[in-house]
């Protein structure tokens, strides 16, 4: 071989790359997309939503032509017209029936803006084209599995929220400190191998077994 070439580089396990963070990477797949939350689809709501209104809508614009047309209006606007003639804005029950109203705008405000299913837990996307949840529920049985392989311990309580995971788990043998590191360590595992793009906190409690009556 001749001429010389430049020494191949020198890769140290124990030393990141250049460049590259020092923090842990966020969860994003290959293409740079996060694992947002889901989005309800809401199919039911919005469709009674609009029921109402293309309802109400249809039977106004229905009167509104038949006065058009010379024709009496309905019964029913001629006395909602008198009635919004003899009402006042400073009436209790005038304000009681706004603030409703408003109230409940801001929960349909809410509603359309949230992503909702709060069930379902986002993982990490490691495939861009490819999106992932995971029930909480399922999420819980596989926590609370891993908790009862736990030596010592005679049952758990297992409540997956989005971002705390609560473990309350009785212990009939072994020090109650032991077997608390125990499941800090099998839950731990088992929170890395559900995949979630957020890892919750996990908080756990250990008790003794409530003592029998003679």
């Amino acid at each position: 071989m001749t001429g010389s070439e430049p020494p191949a580089p020198v890769l140290d396990p124990d030393r990141p790359a250049r460049g590259a963070p020092d923090g842990p990477v966020p969860a994003r797949g290959d293409g740079g997309r996060r694992a947002g939350r889901f989005w309800s689809v809401r199919r039911v709501p919005a469709a009674l939503l609009a029921l109402v209104v293309l309802g109400g809508a249809g039977i106004l614009l229905y009167d509104i032509a038949a006065v058009r047309a010379d024709r009496p209006a309905m019964e029913w606007r001629r006395a909602l017209a008198g009635d919004l003639d003899r009402w006042r804005a400073g009436d209790p029950w005038v304000l009681v029936v706004a603030a409703a109203v408003a109230l409940l705008g801001i929960c349909l405000i809410v509603t359309a803006a949230t992503p909702g299913m709060r069930s379902v837990l986002p993982m990490r996307r490691d495939e861009p084209s490819v999106r992932a949840g995971l029930a909480r529920d399922a999420a819980a049985l596989v926590l609370r599995d891993r908790a009862m392989e736990v030596p010592g311990v005679q049952s758990a309580r297992v409540r997956v929220r989005r971002s705390k995971i609560a473990v309350r788990a009785r212990s009939h043998f072994r020090a109650l400190d032991d077997v608390r590191a125990d499941l800090d360590e099998a839950l731990g595992s088992g929170i890395a191998e559900l995949g979630l793009a957020r890892s919750p906190a996990l908080t756990v409690r250990v008790t003794r077994p409530p003592a029998r009556k003679r």
